[in-house]
């Protein structure tokens, strides 16, 4: 074995004893974190068993998505400690990421799940369904304050949970019923998110649980007081009181052309 560590491998033998291009241990030699032992007269690059070691440490964190100057850093002071504090980091990064694409996968999911109800809906329906609670970031409006202001907020408020862009998230607005019952139809009350995974995050909006009135308002907002009016006959007509907020999500907004196709989804709690 000790005769082994002593041999030198061309740079094509040491590239294919790890399985790698030849072209990446020239490149690793460029960049300074792993030379070859010997470089001879002919500029031949030669390896000796004993770097196999670094250079598997080197690709194992290349994999991991280290940076060249990280590695760099790292091999200039190799340490249990220094190699600890570098798989804290990565598996930091490695969490949010993880965190994001499961908020991602769920936001799809979603959204699957509401292009295939959209093929078969029936728009004029107004039914009652049953909900899980769930927590909204709210931004509250203020009157007065221009649309792309008040989307500006929203963005940021976003931001705040790890969406990077605001159709990572469900979103939509709330109307306080009282207004609705008062005839009040356009006196919004906040902007919300929807959270997948809101954690113990502190002034989140929780939408309660238990019955629901479900409907649907295919148009522009302007079309929202008259469906609110049918909305509010329909629960009178059924003995049905509502309570809390009306909240309000476009559906469809990702394949239409134009504001006359957009259906706003409508959840209001009913009275237990």
């Amino acid at each position: 074995m000790s005769n082994q560590k002593n041999t030198l491998f061309t740079i094509g033998q040491f590239a294919d004893l790890h399985q790698i291009n030849k072209k990446t241990l020239m490149w690793y030699d460029e960049v300074d974190i792993f030379k070859p032992a010997v470089i001879k007269e002919n500029g031949y690059r030669c390896y000796t068993y004993d770097q196999s070691t670094t250079l598997e440490t080197i690709l194992m964190l290349r994999k991991l998505d280290v940076s060249i100057p990280e590695i760099r850093e790292f091999i200039n002071a190799r340490s249990a400690a220094a190699l600890r504090d570098l798989f804290a980091e990565k598996i930091a990064e490695l969490d949010q990421t993880i965190a994001h694409m499961k908020a991602m996968r769920k936001t799809l999911t979603d959204r699957q799940e509401t292009m295939s109800r959209l093929v078969d809906l029936d728009l004029s329906e107004i039914s009652i369904i049953e909900k899980k609670a769930s927590c909204l970031a709210v931004v509250h409006m203020e009157k007065g304050t221009p649309l792309e202001a008040e989307i500006k907020r929203v963005i940021e408020e976003a931001k705040k949970y790890s969406f990077q862009r605001l159709h990572d998230a469900q979103y939509g607005s709330m109307i306080e019923v009282e207004k609705l019952y008062q005839g009040n139809f356009d006196d919004y009350f906040a902007f919300f998110i929807n959270l997948p995974d809101p954690g113990t995050g502190k002034g989140l909006h929780v939408q309660p649980k238990g019955r629901y009135l479900k409907a649907f308002c295919k148009g522009s907002w302007e079309k929202l007081p008259v469906r609110y009016q049918e909305i509010l006959q329909y629960a009178k007509d059924h003995g049905l009181t509502l309570r809390g907020y009306a909240y309000e999500r476009g559906i469809n907004e990702i394949v239409i052309d134009t504001i006359d196709d957009y259906i706003t989804q409508i959840e209001i709690p009913i009275m237990e």
